[in-house]
């Protein structure tokens, strides 16, 4: 039997690369057969089919984490003759490296704009290595504008990339009826007949662009359009709150704070747009989500989700996130019932597309083409 090694610093809490890799690894397991292996610091909970190995991290001095963390991987890899280790974090040497993230020089200087510290250089330093001289016979990245600029900053062959998006539970939706569950939310929430619910949700109000959105609907405000914004997650709420204030629409704005994944579920079914204007985003799982939901998106030309959504016909990709009235008349368009009713189909059916079922059986042919590889080149 293959023994599959899979990496990641934590498995199963939230962020969106552990709960990617909690639910492709939990598939693999039930359609591959093979024998798991789990290499990670930190275990939300025990998983049946799966055998976890706990690797220490040095977090102090901070510029240790990532080496360490490779290091003590290196050390209990040797220990065991895996035939296969797929890396969802920058390690030493891998056969498959999944990219949650951009090359971590890129990011710091184009994305954050920011002098690389210590714990930077040693952060990329990790990932050159991987990538040049970790043996790594496929690279998956999660978007098209990752794969993108992956390779500005690495000089590899492109065929050794492939895009797989994320995936998406289907059968958490399915569970609900959509009218009941939409009635009971916004009675929660306070939502008067009429009103439409426009949906955000991120873990970073400032990257994911909450600002752009709330300028936008400022000027739908402007027109009497009756609306109110919910914003899930974690961020700074008060700052927020006053650009709220300043927008004249703090009376149209909900903050929930952080919510359990079925909790937000629940938001979405109930929701008629989803909005997520960010500076970057290598993906955006949240998009997905709330597609599956049949929810029209408006997201940025910076997130990686762009790639399932098509123009006009289950949202819109904006280009120019200060462009408040032009955004504006998309939102407006959106919510119009009788043009979103056949948008709303066409969102819910590209995610229906991106099952974790499907996602999984993807990455199953990867791990048998690269099995195969590498034993013809014994």
């Amino acid at each position: 039997m293959s023994k599959i090694a899979v990496v990641i610093p934590k498995y199963g809490l939230i962020g969106g690369a552990e709960q990617f890799a909690a639910e492709l690894t939990g598939r693999l397991i039930l359609q591959t057969g093979y024998d798991f292996h789990l290499f990670a610091n930190r275990l939300q909970s025990p998983v049946s089919g799966l055998i976890y190995h706990r690797v220490p991290i040095i977090s102090f001095p901070k510029f240790f984490t990532t080496v360490s963390f490779a290091y003590f991987v290196r050390r209990r890899l040797e220990k065991n003759n895996f035939t296969l280790v797929h890396s969802h974090e920058r390690i030493y040497a891998a056969d498959i490296f999944t990219l949650h993230g951009i090359p971590h020089r890129y990011w710091i200087k184009h994305i954050r704009r920011k002098k690389m510290s210590l714990y930077d250089l040693a952060t990329a330093w990790v990932e050159k290595k991987l990538v040049y001289q970790g043996g790594c016979r496929k690279f998956v990245a999660v978007s098209a504008l990752t794969k993108e600029i992956f390779l500005r900053e690495y000089a590899i062959d492109p065929g050794k990339i492939e895009v797989i998006h994320p995936g998406v539970d289907l059968s958490a939706y399915e569970r609900y009826d959509q009218e009941t569950v939409r009635q009971k939310i916004r009675q929660e929430l306070g939502i008067a007949a009429g009103e439409s619910l426009i949906l955000f949700a991120s873990m970073n109000f400032e990257i994911k662009g909450l600002d752009a959105v709330l300028m936008s609907l400022a000027k739908l405000n402007a027109q009497s359009f009756p609306f109110k914004l919910l914003v899930a997650g974690k961020g700074n709420i008060k700052k927020y709150s006053k650009i709220a204030e300043r927008a004249q629409i703090a009376p149209r704005v909900i903050f929930t704070g952080p919510l359990a994944k079925e909790k937000l579920i629940q938001m979405y079914l109930a929701g008629d747009l989803y909005m997520m204007l960010s500076e970057f985003d290598t993906f955006g799982m949240v998009v997905l989500e709330a597609m599956a939901a049949g929810l029209p998106v408006i997201v940025s030309a910076s997130v990686g989700a762009r790639d399932i959504v098509t123009e006009g016909k289950n949202g819109f990709i904006v280009k120019d996130t200060t462009a408040s009235g032009a955004i504006a008349d998309k939102i407006r368009f959106l919510l119009n019932k009788d043009s979103r009713r056949q948008i709303a189909e066409d969102a819910r059916s590209a995610a229906s597309g991106h099952s974790w079922e499907s996602i999984a059986a993807q990455y199953q042919k990867i791990y048998t083409d690269v099995i195969a590889e590498k034993m013809k080149n014994r």
